[in-house]
């Protein structure tokens, strides 16, 4: 596991360390998973952001670009592979879990039986989104935002807090590399916030030179980059 300076963060025992960048944030080790999953693993807590379920059928729907029509389950795929590996025991799920209201409706009965098997024996949080403001009928807890301990979280940052968990702006960083051009999303994180990446598949992303980033993050802030090894990198300026 890659780790920022700081005492090492507890992890299950079925956790694959080699697949997470380990910091400390207003005194909660945390870890950042290269598939854009964060964990908790005090709180054996597991947070996602952004999953966009049901996005594929939103743009059938409304006349959009034709997206792959397995989106919404190679999204769950990804979620099973990372409560599996943690064993987490809560689950956040940051805002804009789908793309929008009707979105739930619309899921396949094996997908809505597959959300209600990896939510079995877990406590499950809905944060609300832009996306999917209000209760969802698909089960587990549905709340504007969620206080734990020092860490707060909710869909969109806001500049005056501070220990903020957020998702909502898709962080993406591009690279120049001996290969060429590279785009990858990222995390973000400096002394006030975390702002995490999109989970969900085929969500795009917005480049960190966008002013929004500029404004809320402070000074050293980290991107946490994902894939099969995650690594920090200084936010460009």
């Amino acid at each position: 596991m890659t780790q920022s300076s700081g005492p090492q963060a507890p992890h299950s025992k079925s956790h694959n360390t080699a697949t997470g960048f380990a910091f400390t944030f207003t005194g909660a080790e945390l870890v950042a998973f290269g598939s854009g999953a964060l964990w908790w693993p005090a709180e054996n807590l597991l947070c996602v952001s952004d999953l966009h379920l049901g996005k594929s059928m939103r743009f059938a729907r409304t006349g959009g670009a034709c997206l792959p029509p397995y989106q919404t389950q190679a999204t769950l795929l990804k979620l099973e592979a990372d409560l599996e590996a943690t064993g987490a025991t809560t689950v956040v799920c940051l805002g804009d879990s789908f793309d929008d209201r009707r979105a739930v409706g619309e899921l396949a009965e094996p997908d809505r039986v597959w959300i209600t098997r990896l939510q079995a024996g877990r406590r499950w949080i809905w944060v609300e989104g832009n996306h999917d403001p209000g209760p969802l009928d698909i089960g587990g807890t549905h709340r504007a935002n969620l206080s734990c301990g020092a860490l707060f979280f909710h869909h969109v940052a806001a500049p005056e807090r501070s220990g903020e968990i957020s998702g909502h702006y898709h962080p993406k960083i591009h690279l120049k590399t001996a290969a060429g051009r590279v785009s990858r999303s990222c995390f973000l994180h400096d002394t006030a916030r975390v702002i995490l990446p999109a989970y969900g598949a085929y969500t795009g992303g917005l480049d960190l030179g966008h002013i929004i980033f500029q404004t809320l993050m402070g000074p050293g802030t980290l991107a946490i980059l994902t894939g099969k090894t995650p690594r920090p990198v200084p936010m460009p300026r």
